[in-house]
């Protein structure tokens, strides 16, 4: 007899739960252009989760809030007094104080927390795993912090159920990149408790921690020292396990070099070794485009035992702002159908003025206020401090203008202005974008976020979420893509992923840019080329601001052999600032 799928499916599975709020992406700007982190990571393993069936609906579940009650359990009275301070939680964020919301900071950390208690508290109950999308806090000591931790999740939650009676045995598998500084000073005091380490860098820690450093080690050793490990453990009736995301190759903090399938083997390696037992895992650190994937790989590895890997193309902001923009109706949208009777009027002469402005023909403000609502853009900017969130559409020369304002600390800001048009490029009509800007005005420019050319302000932190808003817009609107001409290379450098320059040879020049260029800080590139000091060939050049396009179908041709011929011959140098000769970026110390 034939099973159906969702039946085999659910006889297949194994029960999890997995921890989850929209409030675990931290309200800080600047995490993903300064430390490499992306802040969408819980967001991502949510919707993939769910999007392609590995969950039921009903084991993602919402956390509740940790109390100061339960920090206390663990960290001292100084410390946790120092938390409420914004420069304190701007050292341990790698942020500037101007730019720390300091309560939805803190309720960000109070929901990690308390997703990891509530799923101590489930493992305890059922016997087996159970995941936190936020946690791993283990740079966060009894007094101190850093390294993103403010406070320890696991100790604190260990510490609850030691008070609610649970004698056992606990064991923590710190399998982050890094040591655990942080767990080992909360835990020095509990006998019952044993922490074994791998890691790709040494830090002095306490006997008490098996560590084991590998630096730069790849799958083999990585998971041949696994197994070493998994043997030392002492069987465990608690485990929580530190699935750390920056074991990857090329993470920008890690010193690791696993690939995605070696992460998905150490996954399954533990969940093997701790068969039967109640487990709590976590995602820790990770710092690098993929660390998403290795989170969502500890799912699958827990929920299916699957080593199939995650599909290359598959954009997880994509599918979820594609699956919003379905659900917006044109209702919700733009005018009604009087209004638009009314805009016929108009254009026939028969009426002076339309009742209302519209973006592109189509949206009206109350319409994109909706359609920003839905996509949580408002939302992001409410945590980052700003009130009082107001949109505003207008015509200027170039197209149409959106405009999104709000208030923080006794003043008005321009956040969000965007002139948007329908463009004939490349033959085809596209959704035009001439001017963006993502204003974050209330933060700063300092040494770990640098002003870049072009900036009045920092930035937002949300260009992604604006490039799928257009996406989403032209689809609408039944446009061939969305195409913009960056002014400068960080602009370009940002968009590389889904857009190309229409023109081959100039997306030549660019691949080769890229290339030479990629030993090199961002805004030292961007800086340089802004300021002359770059050289093509021996030649000096200028940043070729030509138009870039992403195609909603396949684009009019494939000039993938005629770009990497350009590529081939281009080479590109720098001139160091206040220097005159030229050095090869391929030869820069």
């Amino acid at each position: 007899m034939r099973i159906p799928a969702s039946r085999l499916f659910r006889r297949l599975a194994r029960e999890l739960s997995v921890f989850y709020d929209p409030a675990y992406r931290l309200p800080l700007a600047g995490l993903e252009s300064q430390a490499g982190m992306e802040p969408r990571r819980a967001d991502f393993v949510a919707f993939f989760l769910l999007d392609r069936r590995v969950l039921p609906a009903d084991a993602l579940r919402t956390p509740h809030p940790a109390s100061w009650a339960d920090f206390a359990r663990v960290h001292d009275e100084a410390w946790l007094d120092g938390l409420t301070r914004p420069e304190t939680l701007a050292r341990i964020f790698a942020s500037s104080p101007a730019e720390v919301p300091v309560d939805e900071l803190l309720r960000s950390l109070r929901l990690a927390c308390g997703g990891t208690l509530d799923a101590t508290r489930r493992a305890l109950k059922t016997g087996g795993p159970q995941m936190n999308l936020l946690g791993g806090f283990h740079h966060a000591g009894r007094g101190f912090g850093g390294g993103f931790c403010a406070v320890n999740d696991l100790a604190i939650a260990l510490a609850d159920v030691r008070a609610e009676g649970f004698r056992g045995r606990a064991v923590v598998l710190d399998l982050d990149a890094h040591p655990p500084d942080g767990t080992a000073d909360c835990l020095e005091n509990d006998e019952r408790a044993w922490i074994g380490s791998i890691s790709g860098t040494h830090w002095s820690l306490p006997p008490k921690v098996d560590e084991t450093v590998l630096e730069n080690a790849s799958d083999a050793a990585y998971l041949e020292a696994l197994g070493a490990l998994l043997e030392r453990m002492p069987r465990p009736d608690l485990a929580f396990v530190l699935a750390g995301g920056d074991v990857l190759r090329g993470d920008r903090l890690g010193g690791l070099a696993l690939t995605l399938d070696g992460t998905r083997r150490r996954d399954l390696a533990v969940a093997r070794a701790l068969r039967g037992v109640p487990s709590v895992w976590l995602p820790a650190g990770g710092y690098n485009r993929n660390a998403w994937k290795v989170l969502a790989g500890s799912a699958l590895a827990l929920r299916l035992g699957s080593r199939r890997p995650i599909p290359e193309k598959y954009d997880p902001l994509t599918a979820k702002f594609r699956a919003i923009a379905a659900g917006l109706m044109r209702s919700d949208l733009a005018g009604d159908e009087a209004e638009e009777d009314q805009r016929i009027e108009v254009a026939l002469g028969l009426r002076r003025a339309p009742p209302q402005a519209l973006l592109l023909g189509y949206y009206t403000s109350n319409g994109l206020e909706r359609a920003l609502a839905g996509y949580g853009i408002l939302d992001a900017l409410t945590r980052l401090g700003y009130s009082d969130l107001r949109v505003a559409i207008d015509a200027v020369d170039q197209g149409d203008r959106l405009r999104v304002s709000g208030h923080a600390r006794g003043e008005e800001h321009l956040l969000i202005e965007c002139v948007l048009a329908k463009k004939r490029v490349a033959g085809a009509d596209m959704l035009y974008v001439h001017w963006l800007t993502l204003r974050h005005p209330v933060a700063s420019f300092n040494d770990a976020r640098p002003k870049l050319p072009g900036q009045d302000a920092p930035g937002l932190g949300l260009a992604r979420e604006a490039g799928e808003m257009f996406v989403a817009t032209a689809r609408r609107l039944e446009l061939a893509g969305v195409a913009f001409r960056p002014s400068w290379f960080h602009t370009a450098y940002s968009a590389r992923y889904r857009l190309r320059f229409v023109d081959p040879r100039r997306q030549g020049r660019f691949v080769a840019l890229l290339r030479d260029l990629a030993d090199v800080p961002l805004r030292e590139a961007t800086m340089a080329l802004a300021e002359g000091r770059v050289r093509l060939n021996g030649q000096p050049y200028a940043w070729e601001a030509d138009e870039m396009a992403f195609w909603l179908q396949d684009p009019p041709e494939d000039p993938a052999e005629r770009v990497a011929d350009v590529a081939k011959e281009a080479r590109f140098e720098l001139v160091p600032e206040g220097r005159n000769d030229v050095h090869s970026l391929t030869h820069l110390p």
